[in-house]
This record gives structure tokens, sequence and C-alpha cells, in this order.
């Protein structure tokens, strides 16, 4: 195994350079634009858009287009594409709605099932030449390509280190490896030495995902798989302040506040409808935890609109005096 890599540190990917090796994961439904700015504002190295579908850009889907949206504030963002195809993968990479990202991940990890069924992101562990087939397509592009996957379909039947040496052998500049089989979904411990030998199996860097919602868990990630850093999926949706605690700067956060700039970036963009459902479910997953919480809950998702949130939002944090 490799050297531990120290928290904080940068991460060389391709000819891009990152400020450090903590990165917020693509997760589809979470992190829009507003979300990333929050994320970055606490110190993330790198986000990703939420998951894109090639050929809903291929078709000029506005629903799929509006998921690469960026604003101007926010620094370099990755953009997650996944499909089966080749062609179509690259001539994404190659459209004009990629034009500002330098970065692409290329989702090769979802274990949903209407994604596996169509070939799509998890099942590509299956079919590693058509794998590596889109991972050399979409380099063509001269986008800076990163690759993120599972461990495997199901327990026993691990892939981590053979499909790691197939796509850095195609091309990919970086690997996110999450340490589940796709038959586990999100539940369980992560498989470390799994991480380990998709590491070891390459010269790229490798970032680890999977079950990190602390600094104890981070540096233990680090510590078990020698990876060059690693990826925060549902932590930071319940505390995006996580990013800075990892980091180690504990200090604390206006959770109000957060909230607030998040509907403020989000409302021009989104408009109320889109922004209400949003925040309902992000002012729930901030409030996880606390005392009443339950009740809390409850009130933020029977608002109907923006100002009954507020109002909630109001009674919550003054309750709390903060």
């Amino acid at each position: 195994m490799s050297a531990t890599s120290k928290l904080g540190a940068p991460v060389q990917i391709g000819r891009m350079q990152i400020p450090n090796n903590v990165l917020m994961a693509p997760l589809a439904g979470y992190t829009d634009f507003a979300f990333r700015k929050i994320c970055y504002s606490f110190g993330a190295g790198l986000c990703f858009t939420e998951m894109v579908s090639a050929k809903g850009l291929l078709y000029r889907n506005e629903a799929t287009r509006a998921l690469l949206y960026r604003d101007a504030e926010e620094p370099q963002t990755a953009a997650q594409l996944f499909g089966g195809d080749p062609a179509i993968l690259r001539a994404a990479c190659e459209s004009e709605d990629l034009r500002d990202f330098s970065i692409v991940d290329l989702n090769m990890g979802c274990p949903v099932p209407k994604v596996y069924k169509n070939g799509e992101g998890s099942a590509l562990l299956a079919d590693p030449l058509r794998a590596e087939k889109i991972i050399a397509a979409c380099k063509k592009s001269g986008k800076i390509i990163t690759v993120k996957f599972r461990i495997g379909l199901e327990e026993g039947d691990y892939r981590a280190a053979e499909f790691a040496k197939r796509c850095a052998g195609a091309g990919a500049d970086m690997l996110t490896v999450h340490g589940r089989t796709r038959d586990r979904m999100y539940a369980g411990e992560p498989n470390y030495a799994q991480i380990a030998a998709a590491k070891n199996a390459v010269r790229i860097p490798v970032i680890a995902n999977g079950g990190i919602f602390t600094r104890a868990d981070a540096q233990a990630m680090l510590d078990r798989t020698g990876a060059d850093g690693i990826m925060i999926a549902r932590a930071a949706m319940y505390n995006p302040h996580v990013f800075a605690e990892i980091l180690g700067e504990p200090s604390a956060w206006d959770v109000r506040g957060v909230l607030d700039r998040q509907i403020a970036d989000m409302l021009p963009f989104y408009g109320e409808k889109y922004t209400l459902v949003q925040m309902r479910k992000m002012a729930a997953f901030y409030v996880r935890g606390r005392r009443g919480c339950a009740q809390y809950r409850s009130a933020l998702f029977s608002c109907a609109d923006l100002t009954a949130l507020t109002a909630v939002l109001d009674d919550i944090f003054q309750k709390e005096g903060k």
C-alpha cells in the first residue's frame, strides 16, 4: 500500500490541480449549484454536478441541461455524465453544454435499477470493454476524464483492481471508488481492502468513497486504503460544514444563514415551486438530530410556499436562540 495521504493535501488531476483532497460527491437531486456553493464555502476541494444523462443532452432536454447550470461565483466544478454509448458520451463532452467544464466524471457506479437495466452506471462493471471504449472516446474530447465506480456487482465478486487498471489504461485521469458492491446500495461498512486494491493497481489518483461522516472516518479511510483523497456524500446533506470539520476547522456554522443563502441563490434560477420543494428537504436534513426534529420536519413539509417556510425557520431558530 502506498503512503497515507494527508487530509487537505492538493490533488493533481491530469493538467489541473485541485486545492485539497476532500471532495463532494455527485448526488442526484441534491448537488445543484446553490448547494455546491455552500460546500465550497466550507472548504470542499472539488464538487460535481448531479448525474446528467448524455442522451438527454443529445436530445436537448431542457431539464437535463439545467442540471449543468453553474453560478459565476462557483469555483471549478466537474460535470458528471452517465450513459452507455461511447459516441453519445463523447458528443456530450464536446457539446456547448459542457463548454465551461474542464473535468468530466463518468458514472460507472450508479446502482439504481432503471439505470442499471439500461446498461449504464454500475452495469458497466460487467462490460469492461465497453467501459474502456467510453473512456477512450471521452478522452478524445480534450476534457480531463475521471471515473466513479463500485467495487463489484455483488458480494464476493470483486472487480475493483481489474476495473481500475482498465480505466487507467483507457486514459482516465482520476478514479473514485465507492467501497460497496451494487447489491448493497448504500448500506454497510465499505470494503477498505478493495479500495486499497484499486489504489495499488494504478498510478493515477484514487479517491475513496463510502461511509465517511467525520474527520476520524476520513482519516481511517486514508489510513486503511492508501487513497489520495476522500469523497463525502450523505454526510454533507445533513451537515455541509463537514468539509471544514474534516479539514480541521471545526468552528460553529450558521445553519439559518446557509438556508437563507441557498434560497436566495435558487429562487431567481429555479422559481418558487422548485425552490420550496428543494429547501423543505434541505432544511429537514439540517435540523436532523436536534431536539424536536420530528415536529420540525412535519412543519417544514407542510409549508405551501416560501413565506410559510421562512416563518417555520424563524420559529425553529428563535426557539434555539440561533
